[in-house]
């Protein structure tokens, strides 16, 4: 059975992280209603438009999150908000070689067919009902936001019709003719996309298939934060990410314009480890192009490369004038899920366990660790789970098998899925356990906190979870894309769902301040100066004195 003709069973898979699907009202798109605009509110929002204005699509989806937490219900911040994380979509997949490679090369019919495929799996497979109208609406928003961004008119738009786009666009909002226009039925929603298809090629000399394109990337908009198409690429960054291994550098970038891109993360025993890079350098050139204006996309472009190939970066160390230059070679990198396991207090005998994401390696490497800690003294450990985004399923389910004897470990509720893990004995460790958290522990990492908190095996330090307490099941889907859809919810031995909500620690410690100076190895662990690990020490120390 070929894999570009049929979907495959999928993978059950919790993470969280910067998503570009959308949260939209259940069957429209398009402006919601506001409250009434405070001098504050009104400060947000032009705040919003000036990150707009200036393209900075991450910059303003993060402060539209703030600020519609601050201040909910506002209709103009939330649509800010939607708006920025469709061109941030748009953009992402202008700068993403697959979908050029792989998607815009198809045909007008073999669009058309990937998004008849992709509605009806969505159809079938996700947690809620999701409409044709809603689906298409979508869509229709997706191409509006397109025809004001600038990579999707410099691919497409020949420049002595640019001036015609805002006409299309203002044809596209005209409401009930193509802005939310009720669909009845599949066939009229493939007449009326191919009618806009026609529209932007007539106008515009638009390509059908880009329109289509947008239909289906952009109808999945409908879904929730964490479901959405993945392109060829990102589909296969995604399974080599669950399966622990890729060939590159080793190294998590994030753009940062001007002044390059910054090292979020070196992965200890890659090539850029082992080549002397540390998490909070910035690279400022790549293969002898300046990237400190590109985006990140545009820069992993440059990094990717065969196997023993190699790339030449220049390199500066925070705001320091000073740069170096030095060459690595690509080759398979694996990912550790486990990339620190060690001793931080020898007398009283704590281990330290540094749980960075669940993997298909996560519970051999952790009972790797755990062996190797018991045999070096532990009597007791921290988990850390910080910043830890999730991943798979089983492999939560399988950590928190080696901590709990009995019970139920989590519960699966969805409409094609239900089901409850309960632990086994064997094999369980018993000694005293203290669980760091933070606003970036989600999904997975909340499974394995709202059982501690639920058996009350051990005390959760640190800062409330990041909410997201969702289950989503991994197609592959034609044309080598891969479909992310939220299939069910799970829920705490004792039944709890803090979706949009996050846990609660026992023990509450303020947010560190952002320290972007201090450069590290992906290994080093600073006891003295992190106040999280400090509460955890002293919590396991007296336990230690009491016993």
């Amino acid at each position: 059975m070929s894999a570009s003709r049929h979907l495959r069973p999928g993978l059950f898979f919790l993470w969280a992280g910067l998503s570009v699907a959308l949260a939209l009202t259940p069957s429209r798109a398009g402006n919601p209603t506001s409250r009434p605009l405070t001098p504050e509110i009104r400060q947000a929002v032009n705040r919003g438009v000036e990150l707009e204005q200036s393209r900075k699509w991450g910059d303003a989806i993060m402060h539209y999150e703030k600020s519609c937490r601050q201040f909910p219900d506002c209709g103009e911040l939330e649509y800010g908000m939607r708006r920025s994380k469709v061109h941030l979509s748009v953009d992402r997949r202008y700068s993403d070689r697959s979908f050029e490679r792989n998607l815009l090369v198809r045909s007008r019919s073999e669009a058309m067919s990937l998004f008849e495929d992709i509605y009806r799996r969505t159809q079938s497979q996700y947690v809620e009902p999701v409409t044709l109208t809603s689906f298409v609406a979508h869509g229709t928003e997706s191409l509006y936001q397109a025809l004001d961004e600038p990579r999707f008119l410099a691919r497409h738009v020949p420049e002595d019709r640019r001036e015609r786009a805002e006409v299309v666009r203002n044809t596209l909002r005209r409401p009930g003719d193509y802005w939310n226009r009720r669909v009845a039925d599949f066939e009229d929603a493939r007449r009326f996309v191919d009618d806009v298809a026609t529209l932007c090629q007539r106008e515009l000399a638009v390509p059908p298939t880009a329109v289509w394109l947008e239909y289906v990337f952009g109808g999945c908009h409908a879904l929730d934060d964490y479901s959405g198409l993945l392109t060829p690429g990102r589909y296969t960054d995604l399974m080599s990410n669950i399966h622990g291994n890729f060939v590159g550098l080793g190294v998590e970038i994030k753009a940062e314009p001007g002044q390059g891109m910054f090292l979020v993360n070196v992965l200890p025993g890659s090539p850029a480890a082992e080549g002397g890079l540390l998490k909070g350098e910035f690279i400022t050139a790549i293969d002898g192009t300046d990237v400190t204006e590109l985006n990140t996309d545009e820069a992993a472009n440059l990094l990717q490369g065969e196997a023993g190939s190699k790339v030449r970066l220049e390199v500066q160390r925070g705001k320091s004038a000073d740069r170096r230059n030095l060459v690595l070679a690509r080759r398979p990198v694996e990912i550790q899920s486990i990339p620190v396991a060690q001793i931080v207090d020898r007398p009283s005998g704590v281990g330290y366990i540094q749980l960075t994401t669940f993997q298909d390696s996560t519970a051999r490497e952790l009972d790797q660790a755990l062996a190797r800690l018991d045999q070096q003294g532990m009597q007791s450990l921290i988990l850390d789970v910080r910043g830890n985004p999730g991943g798979l399923l089983s492999a939560a389910v399988e950590v928190l098998d080696r901590f709990l004897a009995e019970g139920t470990l989590v519960q699966i509720r969805g409409p094609r899925q239900n089901e409850t893990f309960t632990a086994k004995q064997p094999g369980t460790w018993t000694l005293p356990v203290v669980l760091l958290i933070d606003g970036d522990s989600a999904s997975a990492s909340e499974i394995v906190a709202g059982a501690f908190k639920d058996h009350r095996r051990g005390t959760i330090v640190g800062r409330r979870s990041f909410g997201k307490w969702s289950v989503q099941t991994i197609f592959q889907a034609k044309q080598q894309c891969g479909l992310r859809v939220t299939t069910a919810k799970f829920y705490s031995p004792r039944g709890q769902n803090l979706a949009k909500v996050g846990l609660r620690p026992d023990i509450e410690v303020p947010e560190p301040p952002a320290d972007r100076q201090s450069l590290r190895s992906a290994t080093e662990v600073d006891v003295e100066g992190d106040e999280d690990l400090q509460q955890a020490l002293r919590l396991l120390r007296n336990d230690l004195a009491a016993r």
